[in-house]
């Protein structure tokens, strides 16, 4: 193996110690008076008392399925059972990746308050900072495990001298699938759950308190606020930080699969360029998203934070697009071959800037839909004016309306990348969208640490400033949250779209031939997916916000001095009820993304198997899409007239009746924009790779299906004897 493979993990090495220095950073920064400790304190103490019990669920489901990908390592030529040791360490990973954000996030909310008492430029800092510590401490840790895992691997399946390709190669990236299996399976549990949790808070909460009670969100005679502001840290930060390690993991994971079968024999490094390719690109885009953190800065309380963010984002984009070409240009041969495609080290390097424009526009659409000021969200205020009903007619055509332009981004990156360099070009488009990940994640755990500071601002009853400071913020974070949604889902596309190239080769299928009736029912199957997922956890979230509604409601009604702040509410009880319904709740939507497509691929085989992941795919990227927009806009609209809008000349503020409809259309939004909507990408990405898992066993070659349908029967039809000549018909011109 060349000695560049060992720089991998270096780039890893360098995010984890820059993680660790900007980390003790926030921790000196001042965390304010003795009450707003104790109310931070809450909030970390019941975001770890979440993880605990999560991690108590999922360390039996991991040994359990330990077992069985070690069983089944030792069934079939092309697999082995160190597949077992890859995935727990991919589970660990991950659960760590969330950790990280989780701990960092619950000491950056407090800080950012007491910050904002100084200036807004201070707690930008103290909050970017935050979240730059999850977002390059989730990449660090995905490159750092991903390149180790990668050298030990090949070490041990490819002999000194030996080839690249054939079946050692094949079990290397095989147990390297492994390692994506464990790092996505915790993330769709990590999301499922913490998306109830922290939905059912925010449900119950404002309810209760903002429509019942007529109190603000934040206020501390609520007993569901610290549920609710606990429920930003396990949905937003640990959630979304298990989800992006998952989709960094399993797009460069696709990218080197598809790697393996380029005939690269002409470069410096012994055929493997293409497939150590796509880590490369990720640790040149990880350094440059630390360099871009260094931008995110403002100088006065009128200064753009939306602008400051932006700047950041893009210098690490532009960056990696100019630092890519040379990583290009030096490690691949001039011309390469993959499945009768020739292109070359230029073409793969257009495909990688295809993938950064994809990623670019649609963080770009993303923001038109969801932010502050722009037509679709003006369209639902404008609603909210005749009423509850207009108000959710608005949010649903918003939603829908917003999947056209990222489809057809989509689409073209697809086509594009296709052109220049096959399969690989697409697979490749992806890893360069990815590159920034650790920026794009910064970015977005920005967001609740300053719902929390602004949570933690009213619930210490701060000066008006203060609060002002902090919604300023959380209104930017709301944006940059659903941006990251965007980002994500469209990442998972391309992922999904690799990965199941990689199945079809492993699997040893030519092509998915939807004549057949088996595989258009798989197809169909594959499209309700996404929808019966989205129905369990909107129903979960329904489920426990009636409970959370029903105990609030208690408390106010049984505890007295609540509401003259006389008495404290119990906020354990509410913190209880969000972590047992998310932990139990999360069961149901997990188990379909890992049973369906095993149950699939051994009872109707690989055809029928790629069927069902095309339908689940479409469908789920357009769910995705629908959901997290049209949750971003509501919440938005909502938050809109917490600043005061016009409307038809009119100006409205909180708790006048156009306000109370904004608040129902949010309060239907939640569960879409942080539970079902962004647990779509998890999904359709799990759902590939466990069927990448589980191809060599179904392989057409040497796995007959359980149920074997066959091909459609030929009708012969018996000539007719006694037939009557066919008439000849003469036209004429008119």
């Amino acid at each position: 193996m060349n000695v560049i493979v060992y720089l991998v993990p270096v780039f890893g090495i360098i995010a984890l110690l820059y993680t660790a220095v900007t980390s003790a950073w926030v921790s000196k920064q001042d965390a304010g008076d003795d009450n707003m400790k104790e109310l931070a304190g809450f909030i970390a103490k019941g975001a770890m008392a979440f993880l605990k019990a999560e991690w108590r669920i999922l360390g039996v489901f991991v040994a359990l399925a330990a077992v069985v990908l070690a069983w089944a390592g030792t069934t079939v030529p092309d697999s082995s059972p160190i597949i077992a040791l890859a995935f727990i360490i991919g589970a660990v990973c991950s659960a760590t990746a969330g950790y990280i954000g989780m701990r960092i996030a619950t000491k950056a909310n407090v800080r950012t308050t007491q910050a904002a008492r100084t200036s807004l430029s201070r707690a930008l800092k103290v909050s970017f900072t935050g979240g730059s510590v999850m977002g390059l401490g989730v990449a660090g840790l995905a490159i750092l495990g991903l390149g180790s895992l990668f050298i030990v691997f090949y070490k041990i399946f490819v002999p000194a001298g030996g080839l690249i390709t054939g079946i050692d190669m094949k079990r290397t990236i095989e147990v390297l699938a492994g390692f994506s299996l464990g790092a996505e399976s915790i993330a769709l549990f990590a999301r499922v759950g913490g998306g109830i949790y922290t939905k059912a808070a925010d449900v119950g909460a404002d309810l209760v308190g903002k429509v019942e009670a007529g109190i603000p969100e934040d206020d501390v005679r609520n007993p569901a606020t610290i549920a609710d502001n606990v429920g930003d840290n396990v949905g937003d930060v640990a959630g979304m930080g298990a989800d992006l390690f998952g989709s960094y993991v399993a797009t460069i994971l696709a990218t080197m699969v598809l790697g393996q079968e380029i005939d690269a024999s002409k470069d410096n490094f012994g055929g493997l360029s293409p497939i150590i390719l796509p880590m490369f690109i990720a640790g040149i885009g990880l350094l440059f998203s630390i360099v871009g953190t260094w931008f995110v800065k403002i100088k006065k309380e009128t200064d753009s934070v939306q602008n400051a963010l932006n700047l950041g984002n893009w210098s690490s984009i532009g960056l990696t697009a100019i630092a890519t070409f040379f990583l290009v240009r030096y490690l691949l041969p001039e011309t390469m071959t993959s499945r009768s495609v020739t292109f070359t080290s230029l073409d793969v390097y257009y495909a990688i800037i295809t993938g950064l424009v994809v990623g670019t526009l649609m963080s770009m659409i993303t923001e038109y839909y969801t932010a502050m000021g722009k037509r679709p969200v003006l369209s639902i205020i404008k609603r909210s004016g005749t009423g509850h009903a207009t108000n959710i007619l608005g949010g649903l055509s918003v939603g829908m309306e917003s999947t056209v332009l990222p489809i057809l981004v989509l689409a073209s990156g697809i086509i594009t990348s296709y052109y220049f360099a096959g399969l690989y070009g697409v697979s490749i488009a992806a890893a360069g969208m990815m590159a920034t990940t650790a920026m794009q994640l910064s970015i977005d755990a920005f967001g609740p640490i300053s719902d929390n500071a602004g949570g933690i601002a009213e619930m210490s009853r701060l000066p008006e400033e203060v609060r002002h400071r902090t919604d300023n913020l959380d209104a930017v974070g709301n944006t940059t949250a659903a941006t990251g949604k965007g980002f994500a889902i469209a990442s998972a596309a391309l992922t999904s779209l690799a990965l199941f190239a990689a199945f079809v080769g492993i699997a040893g299928i030519s092509s998915i031939d939807i004549y057949k009736a088996q595989v258009l029912a798989g197809l169909f199957i594959g499209g309700m997916i996404p929808f019966i997922f989205s129905s369990l956890c909107i129903a979960a979230v329904g489920r426990a916000a009636m409970d959370m509604v029903n105990e609030v409601r208690r408390q106010f009604r049984e505890i007295p001095g609540i509401m003259e702040y006389k008495a404290k509410p119990e906020y354990e009880k509410c913190v209880a009820i969000s972590t047992k319904a998310s932990i139990r709740e999360m069961i149901a939507p997990g188990a379909i993304a890992l049973i369906v497509p095993i149950i699939v691929g051994f009872l109707f085989g690989p055809e029928v198997l790629g069927g069902l992941l095309a339908g689940v795919t479409v469908s789920g990227v357009l769910m995705g899409i629908f959901q997290s927009n049209a949750g971003g806009a509501w919440d938005n609209a909502k938050k809109s007239f917490e600043k005061g809008v016009s409307i038809n000349g009119e100006m409205f503020y909180k708790k006048s009746e156009p306000h109370k409809a904004s608040v129902t259309g949010d309060t239907v939004g939640d569960p879409f924009k942080d539970t079902s909507g962004p647990s779509m990408n998890i999904l359709i990405k799990l759902m590939s790779i466990v069927s990448l898992i589980i191809a060599p066993h179904i392989n057409i070659q040497n796995y007959t299906p359980v149920i074997k349908l066959g091909e459609q029967k030929a009708i012969t039809v018996a000539p007719v004897t006694n037939a009557v000549p066919a008439k000849t018909a003469t036209y004429s011109k008119i």
